[in-house]
C-alpha cells in the first residue's frame, strides 16, 4: 500500500500505530535522559537525549515531511532555531535580513554582529534596487520573513531565492506565520525553513520550541551535529506536546484564517482605523504575490488606530475576547502592541525605518466565534469614542 502523500494525512497520522512494543496507537513519550547500551561498544539507536530522542525525532520527521525537506532539527525555542541557521554561516559572512523582521530576530542579528560572528544588512526586501545592492556584496545567507512580523509585508520567495543562488547565498525562510499548511518555502527554493513551534505548529500556547527543516540531507546532518554540540535540542515532553498539537494544524488554521478575513474586512474602512495590514485584502500591496505562493492568507493581521497612544491604551484596556499578550498562533485570540511589546528592543529609530508606529496593533486570531470576536473589537472602539 503506498504511503499517504497528502499533507493533511501526514499531520494527522505520521507515526500513528508504529509502537512495536505495546502497539500503542499514539506514539509514546520517551522521557528518559539516557538509554542502555546492548553491551560493550554496542550502542543502540539512542544513547543520550541531548543527541537524539525518539519523541523529538518523531516530531522532526513529521515536520520534514510537511515542509518537503530532507530532515529537521527540533530545538528549545524559535530564537534557537534562527541561531542554529546563523551558525552555518562562515565567520564574518554577510546576512541579508528584512528591515522589518521580528524584534527578537533583529536583536539576535545585532548581537551576533557585535560579536563579530556575522555582518548584517537590514534591507527592504520588497525594494528591488536595495536587494540588488545587497546581493552585489556577496552575502552568505539571505533570511526571509514573509509575511513579515508585524506589518504583514509579503515578498516573492521564489524570485529572491533565485537571485540569492546566483549570488552564491543560502536562503532561510521563517515560515512561523503561515506554517506548512499555507506555505512551503523549500518548494520555492529555500535551503532552510525556520519555525517557532511555539506558535501555529503547537497551537495551544503551552510549549516554547523551535525547528529548522533543511532541503538537503547533508545540511540536515550538519544542523543535527551542531545542535548536539551546543545543547539546544528540544525536550521530549515539549516535542510530544507539539506533535499532539500538530495533529490539528490544518483544521485550526482553516478556521482561524476564516475569522481573520472577517476581522480584516470589518476593520478595513472603519473610521477609527487608519490602515489594515492583511494580505487577504485585495488592497494589500502583497496580495498578488501571496496568492501565488500561499495556500491561504493566514490568521495574523495588524492595523493602525486613529488617535495615537491614548487611543491604543483605551482600546487594549477595553477590548473583549482578545487577550493582551505576546506570542501568537494559539487557539485563543491575542492582541499585542509591537512598539512596547514584541519590538520594543528594536529602538525608536529602527522601528521608524521599519514602519512600526506607536499606533500599530497586531492580532493573532483564534478559534472563537466570529460574532464574539467582532463584538470584542467593538468594545475597544467604543472606549476610544467615549474619550472624545
Amino acid at each position: 500500500m503506498p504511503k499517504p502523500k497528502d499533507l493533511h494525512t501526514i499531520a494527522a497520522a505520521n507515526g500513528i500505530a508504529t509502537d512495536s512494543t505495546f502497539r500503542a496507537v499514539t506514539p509514546p513519550i520517551y522521557l528518559s535522559s539516557t538509554f542502555a547500551f546492548n553491551g560493550y561498544e554496542k550502542s543502540g539507536a539512542y544513547e543520550y537525549t541531548r543527541t537524539a530522542n525518539p519523541s523529538r525525532d518523531m516530531l522532526g520527521d513529521t515536520l520534514a515531511k510537511l515542509e518537503g525537506g530532507a530532515g529537521a532539527v527540533v530545538v528549545c525555542s524559535g530564537m534557537a532555531a534562527v541561531d542554529v541557521v546563523l551558525a552555518q554561516t562562515r565567520k564574518g559572512g554577510l546576512v541579508v535580513a528584512p528591515h522589518d523582521c521580528y524584534g527578537g530576530t533583529y536583536r539576535l542579528l545585532e548581537a551576533r554582529q557585535r560579536c563579530g560572528q556575522i555582518e548584517v544588512a537590514f534591507v527592504d526586501q520588497g525594494d528591488a534596487a536595495a536587494l540588488s545592492a545587497a546581493f552585489a556584496r556577496s552575502p552568505a545567507l539571505v533570511l526571509i520573513e514573509t509575511p513579515s512580523n508585524p506589518l504583514m509585508r509579503v515578498v516573492d520567495i521564489k524570485a529572491i531565492a533565485a537571485q540569492a543562488k546566483r549570488a552564491g547565498a543560502r536562503v532561510a525562510v521563517d515560515n512561523t506565520f503561515l506554517s506548512p499548511a499555507l506555505q512551503r518555502p523549500i518548494s520555492l527554493g529555500a535551503d532552510f525553513v525556520i519555525h517557532s513551534t511555539t506558535k501555529y505548529l503547537n497551537g495551544h500556547s503551552d510549549v516554547v520550541g523551535g525547528a529548522v527543516i533543511a532541503a538537503d540531507r547533508a545540511d540536515a546532518e550538519a544542523l543535527a551535529e551542531w545542535v548536539n554540540v551546543v545543547g539546544v535540542t528540544g525536550a521530549p515532553f515539549d516535542s510530544y506536546l507539539t506533535l499532539r498539537g500538530l495533529r490539528t494544524l490544518f483544521p485550526r488554521v482553516e478556521r482561524q484564517q476564516t475569522n481573520a478575513g472577517a476581522i480584516a474586512r470589518f476593520l478595513d474602512g472603519h473610521k477609527l482605523v487608519g490602515a489594515v495590514h492583511y494580505p487577504g485584502l485585495p488592497s494589500h500591496p502583497g496580495h498578488g504575490i501571496a496568492k501565488t505562493q500561499q495556500a491561504g492568507f493566514g490568521a495574523m493581521l495588524s492595523f493602525e488606530l486613529v488617535g495615537g497612544t491614548e487611543a491604543v491604551r483605551a482600546f487594549v484596556e477595553a477590548i473583549e475576547v482578545f487577550t493582551l499578550a505576546e506570542s501568537l498562533g494559539g487557539v485563543e485570540s491575542l492582541i499585542a502592541h509591537p512598539a512596547t511589546m514584541t519590538h520594543a528592543k528594536m529602538g525608536v529609530e529602527a522601528r521608524r525605518i521599519a514602519g512600526i508606529s506607536d499606533s500599530l496593533l497586531r492580532l493573532s486570531v483564534g478559534l472563537e466565534a466570529e460574532a464574539d470576536l467582532l463584538a470584542g473589537l467593538e468594545a475597544g472602539f467604543a472606549a476610544i469614542s467615549n474619550q472624545r
